[in-house]
């Protein structure tokens, strides 16, 4: 038996090893149908009859050989987030203060009032998505009343912490847990608008695509370009996503879906291919590319959700503490349909309304039953 298995794994190990490689993006002028894994060949043409190469990392220059790649502002927003989580989780054992909070997510001082481990004019309240700031605060200060130092037992009505083996969770007087809520809300309201809400519109990308922003500080790249490696910047990964996977944030979650919907490649090769298409006008191409991320970035929220209503439907009443962890975690990404463009998105905001009401008020009182409808709600439309 063990001598059959090793034979049938070489051959498999084999098969992978011997997949022909090639250009498989069949709009590109150099396509490949029997390639059965892109390497990173393809060549597309423009309006003007010049065809260009689409890179396989995130990385592009100019004819001086100069990067053009700066989503810096992104990169400190993504840190900053990371540290109030970190400062969240600590709730579990200690007292976290609102305004601490407060300050992080307003980036008071340009330190967080102190929390940040570094400085940074950027901050993440002015780019959260407007309507939904005071939620977000709201959620801050329903976190620093949960958070405790001796460990009380949330329940319904009490806020507190819940165990499971030896991890810890902080829930709020109805079961929900802030730090999900903050953290995967952001994500949306921030991350997820940012890119395809702003970046991605008219407004951001009917811009200067000729001049270098200022080449004698630096700045190769042009408005537009920069503008799209914003939207690159909010989506979390390093340039050679998915060689390197993220632990945090749309990277780790768009892996996470990966083997149900090919959304590493999707996401990747179509910010690759959309920045190839900038840099040498070919806007069409760099539509298609901004069409095919905004489907995907909804549809890898959506089936999110499903996953963590279906984990929690295992764990309900044998594990609350791991049930309404993922059932915050799941509420979260169900709210991030909300900031779908109108352009693309599959369920309207009243469908979007409906779903929403279906969590309850206090999720102590949900069922299995509630829970498929949920689910069910969201299978419908995605």
């Amino acid at each position: 038996m063990i001598k059959k298995i090793f034979v049938f794994t070489a051959a498999a190990t084999m098969l992978i090893a011997c997949k022909k490689e090639g250009c498989t993006d069949e709009s590109a002028i150099n396509y490949n149908s029997e390639a059965q894994k892109d390497d990173g060949s393809c060549e597309f043409d423009t309006e003007g009859g010049t065809s260009y190469t689409v890179p396989t990392s995130y990385m592009f220059t100019d004819a001086n050989g100069n990067s053009t790649v700066n989503f810096d502002g992104q990169i400190d927003r993504l840190s900053q987030l990371e540290e109030m989580v970190v400062k969240m989780k600590s709730g579990t054992g200690a007292i976290v203060s609102e305004q601490d909070l407060l300050d992080m997510y307003a980036n008071t001082g340009d330190n967080g009032g102190g929390n940040f481990s570094f400085t940074s004019s950027k901050q993440l309240e002015n780019k959260t998505f407007t309507n939904d700031v005071q939620m977000f605060k709201d959620w801050m200060a329903d976190l620093a009343v949960a958070s405790n130092d001796n460990g009380e037992m949330a329940a319904s009505g009490q806020a507190g912490v819940l165990t499971s083996g030896s991890s810890a969770y902080l829930f709020d007087a109805n079961g929900y847990e802030p730090v999900q809520l903050i953290e995967k809300g952001l994500m949306g309201a921030i991350f997820m608008h940012q890119a395809v809400n702003g970046y991605f519109a008219d407004a951001k990308m009917n811009v200067d695509n000729t001049d270098a922003v200022d080449a004698a500080n630096g700045k190769y790249y042009t408005t537009m370009e920069h503008h799209f490696d914003e939207a690159f910047g909010y989506f979390g990964v390093d340039t050679d996503f998915p060689s390197s996977i993220p632990s945090s944030f749309w990277g780790k979650y768009c892996n996470s879906r990966d083997a149900d919907l090919n959304s590493n490649s999707v996401m990747m090769d179509n910010f690759l291919k959309g920045r190839a298409a900038i840099s040498n006008d070919d806007l069409d191409k760099r539509d298609e590319a901004i069409q095919e991320i905004r489907l995907m970035w909804e549809l890898i929220s959506a089936k999110q959700a499903v996953y963590y209503l279906n984990a929690a439907i295992g764990q309900l009443g044998s594990d609350n503490a791991k049930a309404f962890h993922s059932l915050s975690e799941a509420y979260a990404f169900a709210w991030n349909l909300r900031y779908a463009p109108t352009e693309t998105r599959r369920m309207s905001q009243p469908e979007h309304a409906i779903l929403m009401e279906l969590f309850p008020d206090n999720m102590w009182d949900i069922t299995v039953a509630d829970i498929n409808m949920i689910i069910d709600a969201i299978n419908v439309k995605f």
